[in-house]
């Protein structure tokens, strides 16, 4: 049996009463994009918020580098290796952007990014160092949130959503940061809605449905009409 970087196993995850997923089973292997898409509710960002600690399940649901962390805190699963770039951004409004992308770096975890790195990936970044995040565009306070999670030095990092509610032209200039972002072995997980988008960058996918895994394969090896029903389940 292959050995993946990442295994969630038959992973639960409740709001109160209220189920969110059911039974999901997940690999990502070291240094592969893996794709998550399905509708709003599907359970997307639920099971995002699992991997990262920001909800726990049972310790053996969620296993990286054959470690059991579904029961460990967002901080315990940052420092092994993993970052997540949250859905809605979330950036501290009190301070400025050079401020939010030094929060990730207090992992001090070792690796190749750095205030520098980041802001030669997001070069406008740099110009703006000193303003408030919240008086960036969408976009830019999106590119603030990926260069947060990269100053972490993840070896593994979920991308929740980032180009929701954004321009065209915007999302085309982070999915083009991303053969940079991975360069050197970084495993990814994009959590999208747009389907092509999130098949074109990825060497996976799952396709989620009311807390369930509806359909899984290689990115591009599935027809429109399979993916469709999977999605919309008709």
């Amino acid at each position: 049996m292959a050995e993946f970087n990442l295994t969630v196993s038959k992973l639960d995850a409740h709001y109160g009463d209220f189920q969110a997923l059911f039974g999901i089973d997940f690999t990502v292997d070291a240094g592969e994009v893996v794709a998550v898409i399905g509708s709003n509710g599907a359970g997307k960002s639920t099971l995002m918020r699992s991997i990262s600690g920001l909800m726990q399940n049972g310790a053996s649901q969620v296993v990286y580098r054959s470690e059991p962390i579904g029961s460990l805190r967002a901080d315990e699963v940052a420092a092994r290796g993993i970052a997540l770039v949250p859905e809605g951004r979330q950036l501290f409004e009190s301070l400025s952007v050079e401020e939010n992308l030094m929060i990730g770096g207090q992992v001090k975890r070792p690796g190749p990014w750095s205030l520098g790195k980041v802001y030669e990936l997001f070069p406008i970044l740099e110009e703006r160092k000193h303003q408030a995040s919240t008086s960036l565009s969408g976009g830019q306070q999106q590119m603030v949130a990926i260069g947060r999670a990269l100053m972490a030095n993840p070896d593994l990092i979920l991308l929740d959503e980032v180009s929701l509610g954004l321009a065209p032209v915007i999302i085309k200039s982070i999915y083009d940061a991303l053969p940079q972002i991975v360069d050197g072995g970084m495993s990814a997980v994009i959590v999208e809605q747009d389907i092509s988008k999130a098949l074109s960058v990825s060497k996976r996918f799952y396709c989620l449905q009311e807390g369930r895994v509806s359909l899984e394969g290689k990115s591009g090896s599935q027809s429109r009409e399979e993916i469709s029903r999977a999605y919309f389940g008709v």
